[in-house]
């Protein structure tokens, strides 16, 4: 057998980590097992479906790596099937239509809960006459769906193990609207069994769905796929994730700077275990993943565990890796990278990426070294930059002012500062935080020959000259 899954999205705003973990789990079952995995795009809701959402998918599984070796499907391309498997259910009394009025139906429902009754469809019009038919002929119609009335549905969920549902508890539920457009549990059944679908992953709100689809598969004389349904994504707080704990979607985590490997390795580890094993590779998920291991409590996605994935990711990748999502977030910014403001980013990166958790607080303590202009910490300033130190900084000048090009280097920027440091009987913060201030703008950077040599000498030297102008224009 020939392992198929599936992630089938709705297209009506951003990709949910809930969701985009339903796609990984389902990529990595496939991938486990060297199967096949679709996407297939569920946008017959037309009025909530939209082409910026549809790319947003796209997007966001390309930037996961989550991606099918198929083009993907697009249910809204595939109504004559559906207009054909209808046809075919009411040709074999497994669907019927359905005249009752809106009003009819709101009645109905009005009724039932007055009677504290479950709203569901009564079957008025499942054994309508042919005289009864011919009455109704003008009128507009829906297309329900002919549950059995009779029995229960069992499946072994393989996640949650042995579920049923008796069929008394369904209605006849519509599987073509008045206007012919079919409707979601038809599509999906028609689709799991059009495409083969041998293994349904999806989130456990949708075991409800469950039943009605396998009824309908019966009805169209399909194989009925095996189902996982995975546990409920929480925040922090133990409430649904939604967009109040920020990065819910899977454009906001990258927006907040995370990389694509530290959000999938957080995803794969919501409902899925392999030992003690924290720390997971895309080619390891491929490897190990199962379902076996899947667990049915709800999953907590702590904001402070993606942090110290995102870290851990940060400082372990080759730069080679890190070097789009900086370059995305520095057009984000607005920072052109242009020379001679901009120094090598590898070299920058790497003597930043210890002290940073995103790729965005890296943007931000990085900002005076992509700028002409830099902003002052007036604490800091206030603090350091006295008229006690103007001498020693125009010495630093004249030091820094003598390196060679070819001699800039930090070893050499090294031996000066401290050469400077022996001359005035210093301690190394008296001369670091006074040089710090005036070229960062604060007392938090890197090592001092670090930043003096990332930042260049030119850059170094107006910015020492612009931090005496300060002091000058305090006294």
């Amino acid at each position: 057998m020939v392992i198929r899954s599936r992630f089938a999205p709705s297209p009506t705003g951003d990709l949910h980590l809930g969701s985009a973990r339903t796609a990984l789990f389902a990529y990595l079952y496939a991938k486990k097992h060297n199967g096949e995995y679709i996407l297939r795009i569920e946008d017959t809701d037309k009025e909530r479906s939209t082409d910026a959402a549809i790319e947003v998918i796209f997007d966001s599984l390309k930037w996961l790596g989550i991606e099918s070796k198929v083009p993907a499907f697009y249910q809204t391309k595939r109504f004559d099937l559906y207009a054909h498997k209808i046809q075919e259910l009411l040709e074999n009394n497994s669907a019927y239509k359905c005249y009752c009025s809106k009003e009819r139906l709101e009645k109905l429902r009005h009724d039932q809960l007055e009677n504290k009754e479950k709203p569901k469809y009564d079957g008025h019009c499942r054994n309508l006459s042919q005289e009864d038919i011919l009455e109704h002929k003008d009128k507009s119609y829906v297309i329900r769906f002919k549950n059995p009335l009779e029995g229960s549905v069992k499946f072994n969920d393989l996640v949650h193990g042995d579920i049923e549902f008796n069929n008394k508890e369904l209605d006849d539920l519509i599987i073509a609207r008045a206007d012919s457009t079919p409707t979601y549990n038809f599509t999906v059944a028609v689709d799991d069994a059009d495409m083969q679908i041998t293994h349904v992953i999806r989130g456990d709100d949708h075991i409800n769905n469950t039943p009605r689809q396998i009824n309908i598969l019966h009805a169209l004389k399909a194989k009925i796929p095996y189902y996982a349904h995975m546990p409920m994504i929480l925040g922090d707080d133990g409430k649904k994730l939604s967009k109040r704990h920020g990065a819910a979607s899977v454009m906001s985590s990258r927006e907040q700077g995370f990389l694509p490997e530290a959000l999938l390795n957080a995803l794969v580890r919501l409902g899925w275990s392999h030992g003690d094993e924290e720390i997971f590779s895309k080619e390891q998920m491929e490897e190990l993943f199962d379902l076996d291991h899947t667990n049915k409590s709800a999953a907590i996605l702590s904001t402070e565990k993606l942090l110290w994935l995102n870290h851990y990711y940060m400082k372990s990748l080759p730069f080679q890796k890190i070097e789009p999502e900086i370059l995305y977030h520095l057009s984000k910014n607005n920072i052109l990278i242009k020379q001679p403001f901009f120094p090598q980013l590898e070299e920058l990166y790497n003597v930043q990426k210890e002290k940073c958790k995103t790729i965005n607080e890296f943007i931000n303590n990085s900002k005076y070294f992509f700028s002409e202009f830099i902003e002052y910490d007036q604490k800091s300033v206030e603090k350091f930059l006295t008229a006690d130190n103007v001498n020693l900084l125009e010495e630093v000048i004249s030091d820094i002012d003598n390196i060679d090009e070819n001699q800039w280097n930090v070893d050499t920027i090294n031996v000066i500062i401290k050469s400077i440091i022996k001359r005035n009987n210093l301690k190394f913060p008296n001369l670091a935080q006074p040089v710090r201030v005036c070229i960062t703008g604060s007392t938090n950077s890197p090592s001092i020959d670090a930043t003096i040599y990332l930042l260049g000498k030119n850059r170094v030297i107006k910015r020492i000259k612009d931090g005496i102008q300060i002091i000058l224009g305090k006294n």
